[in-house]
């Protein structure tokens, strides 16, 4: 499992241009920041408050107060900034925040996404998933493509959402897919991996681009 959420993770850091602001969501999508092509930095966001927060902190040398929202420790790069949750949210509601990468329960055909809740489960909750869907410039899923074989792109979300048409990409070891008015378009596909096989684990109709390419 972890060399399918690094190959993942590998993916969506090729999606990130340099400068950009970004705000990773808890479990695989921290994992983008490891995966940056040379030349590239980007200044990650938090929202409780940090503006240019850096990589995980090592073991025995945590700063108690340095937490993501996540409340995992972590650093801080030079320059970075602390600012109340307030000030935090407008910067993610006033669109200045250019992606945000999320994990996902489910993903629909329309772009709706369901991600913080399985009913009669104990999950993190919404946390500020629902602000970022519709704040960000541009908002990408990071997932395995089933759960215990069973398809979470589907023509329908069954959980409760979190944001509806928000969804811009979904990158899965299998594949990449666009979400687009017309519906979901499978833009890339892992080596070795056929569309059909894409396909085949996904219920939602995946149109493939007229350029399909392999990563």
């Amino acid at each position: 499992m972890a060399d399918i959420k690094e190959k993942i993770a590998a993916r969506v850091a090729k999606e990130l241009k340099d400068g950009d602001v970004v705000n990773l969501g808890i479990g695989l999508p921290t994992m983008v920041a490891d995966f940056l092509p040379e030349g590239v930095s980007i200044i990650l966001q938090s929202e409780n408050g940090i503006m240019g927060m850096g990589a995980a902190a090592e073991p025995g040398k945590e700063d108690t107060d340095v937490v993501n929202a996540g409340a995992q420790y972590v650093t801080v790069n030079p320059g970075a900034m602390f600012f109340d949750s307030a000030t935090s949210f407008g910067i993610i509601r006033g669109g200045h925040v250019d992606a945000t990468v999320l994990g996902a329960l489910e993903v629909d055909e329309k772009g709706n996404l369901a991600n913080w809740i399985v009913p009669g489960k104990m999950v993190p909750g919404m946390g500020g998933a629902m602000d970022l869907v519709v704040g960000a410039r541009k908002v990408i899923i990071a997932m395995t493509h089933t759960q215990k074989g069973k398809a979470k792109i589907l023509k329908e979300c069954t959980l409760p959402y979190t944001a509806v048409g928000v969804v811009n990409l979904i990158i899965t070891e299998l594949a990449v897919i666009e979400a687009t008015e017309k519906g979901l378009v499978l833009k890339e596909v892992a080596e070795g991996v056929t569309p059909e096989e894409v396909q085949a684990q996904t219920e939602a109709t995946l149109t493939v681009d007229a350029n399909l390419k392999t990563f």
